[in-house]
């Protein structure tokens, strides 16, 4: 044998290796990361039972940390487990659940910042839902109320921080708390909620964001007018940068909101920032982006798994508002990204990482803090997508 043609035969046996190694059915992925999710998370609320009034949030030097009520990741965990009880209908998790979320209710009375939405409708929303309790009902008015105080009809958005270097700051993440307000509206006939929440996506939508799609982190409004002092990415790399996960919110928060409103302007700009996001030269091959999408190392960069879960469930839920074109492809890249973040590179082994699900997310770079780290909403926001690209089949 030639060394020619040696090397055309190992060619074409490695081409064929490649061309003819099949995938796992989609469905196949999602069950298993659905069942891993369950042992992973019984592990994680057995010890959370062992620490009263503490919510998981992240692990730092092997070590568990964890929050207080009132921090704003603390209804992540309770929403984590009454999707899996959805899924599994086990009743330790119902239990759990339950348990979790009780440890969240005196945030419906919190008025000092936004992410009352994320607290109580990420906890005591989903429970709703899935366990159609009637007591949690008025939590999630009262919650509603509550997140109504920081509204300014001035500004037209609801104020997310009481910091004193900003005048009226505004995050692209107070996009996440809308559904809240909207949910309050059909449980209890009170209109400004519904209103407050399309005041604040209208205004959103005019100065958040950029003509590519893209969007600043942060807004800076005048509070005693109309129009902003300054735009910034305060959690991202630059100003003028793309921070991973504030698209993220973007994205989801459109989507919700059409969604909740049927405005044709709202799933225009979702459609926009997917594109932004599916068509970004600086998408890695695996889709889980990059901390932020300007970031100078790339691709010598950290992952931030966080924004890759919270984009997948958004783009599933796109992809049925969407032409077939649209939806075909959006569902291809939310697929692709559950795929990623269910293999061994992101998804914990059973009974490490702390006993969360996913590894490699990103919480605020510039101060060193959650970086290369699991979180509780990365797990949030990857069960619902699980959940959500499993309904889809169920429907057909």
């Amino acid at each position: 044998m030639t060394k020619k043609y040696l090397l055309l035969t190992i060619l074409l046996s490695g081409f064929q290796t490649f061309s003819f190694a099949k995938q796992k059915p989609i469905l196949q992925v999602i069950d298993e990361s659905l069942k891993f999710s369950v042992q992973q998370t019984i592990c994680l609320s057995k010890k959370m039972s062992e620490l009263p009034n503490l919510l998981p949030r992240t692990v730092k030097d092997g070590e568990l940390v964890t929050s207080k009520d009132s921090w704003w990741t603390s209804g992540f965990f309770p929403g984590t487990l009454w999707y899996l009880y959805d899924y599994s209908k086990s009743d330790e998790i119902k239990n759990a659940a339950y348990e979790m979320t009780q440890r969240v209710e005196k945030q419906q009375y919190t008025t000092n910042n936004h992410d009352v939405g994320f607290m109580i409708f990420c906890s005591y929303g989903n429970g709703l839902r899935i366990s159609k309790d009637k007591s949690y009902e008025q939590i999630i008015v009262n919650a509603a109320k509550s997140l109504s105080t920081r509204f300014n009809p001035v500004t037209g958005t609801i104020k997310s921080w009481d910091r004193k270097e900003w005048q009226f700051p505004v995050i692209i993440d107070n996009m996440m708390n809308l559904e809240l307000l909207t949910q309050a509206t059909k449980l209890s006939g009170d209109s400004s909620f519904y209103k407050i929440a399309v005041s604040h996506a209208d205004t959103t939508m005019k100065y958040h964001f950029r003509p590519d799609g893209s969007s600043y982190h942060l807004v800076n409004y005048h509070s005693d007018k109309a129009g902003f002092i300054e735009r910034m990415t305060h959690q991202g790399y630059s100003n003028e940068s793309s921070w991973a996960r504030g698209q993220s919110w973007g994205l989801y928060g459109y989507t919700m909101m059409y969604r909740e409103t049927g405005k044709q302007e709202y799933l225009n700009l979702a459609i926009k920032i997917a594109n932004y996001i599916a068509n970004h030269p600086n998408l890695p091959k695996d889709k889980i982006p990059y901390w932020d999408f300007n970031a100078p190392n790339i691709p010598n960069e950290l992952r931030d798994a966080s924004a890759g879960s919270v984009i997948a469930s958004a783009l599933v839920e796109l992809s049925t508002f969407t032409d077939k074109k649209l939806s075909k492809k959006y569902r291809t890249l939310a697929e692709q990204m559950i795929r990623s973040l269910a293999s061994a590179e992101y998804r914990a082994e059973l009974g490490q990482n702390g006993n969360f699900i996913l590894k490699h997310s990103v919480g605020f770079m510039a101060k060193n803090s959650e970086v290369d780290a699991p979180l509780s909403y990365a797990d949030y926001y990857f069960v619902e997508a699980l959940m959500r690209y499993r309904k889809l089949f169920n429907k057909k």
